[in-house]
């Protein structure tokens, strides 16, 4: 098996084990691993642009809108326009959301803990620094018709 592939399928099957998990974690209170990211972000940093929600979460701005539209719908955030920027939206959690997501954290305290415990302390820095280049490395992005990190590797 091609060494890149490989890396490529273990990091798939953590992600996705680790995403089943917290679907079942989660289930019982309503709320999708996807939805408690997005509300643990906001925890962290209320009343951000949605923008910034995308940015933070690794994610893509239309699945970001869905999910705060439905976590919208359930009284949980709120947007409103941003005061400067017509197109932006300001998210920020109500105080349903907040003991939602203090519920939700309390509960996935075991499972934090299992996730932490598979690494040992002094391989951490090496492990997420490795993930962190992983992601940064195979970002692609068009820039003013420049090729990109992943592209350039192709042509080589």
């Amino acid at each position: 098996m091609v060494r890149g592939h490989h890396l490529a399928m273990l990091l798939r099957g953590a992600y996705l084990t680790l995403h089943r998990q917290a679907q079942q974690l989660f289930a019982p209170f309503g709320v999708t691993a996807d939805q408690f990211v997005l509300l643990t972000l906001l925890a962290e940093q209320d009343g951000v642009i949605q923008q910034d929600l995308v940015r933070r979460s690794f994610s893509d701005p239309n699945t970001v809108r869905a999910i705060l539209v439905l976590l919208e719908k359930q009284g949980l955030i709120s947007r409103r326009e941003h005061e400067h920027d017509g197109r932006a939206r300001i998210v920020q959690l109500t105080s349903k959301g907040r003991r939602l997501q203090r519920t939700l954290m309390q509960q996935s305290r075991a499972f934090h803990a299992a996730v932490s415990a598979c690494l040992p302390e002094e391989r951490w820095d090496a492990v997420t620094g490795c993930l962190a280049g992983v992601r940064k490395s195979m970002s692609v992005r068009k820039t003013r018709g420049k090729s990109t990190s992943l592209e350039r590797r192709e042509e080589t």
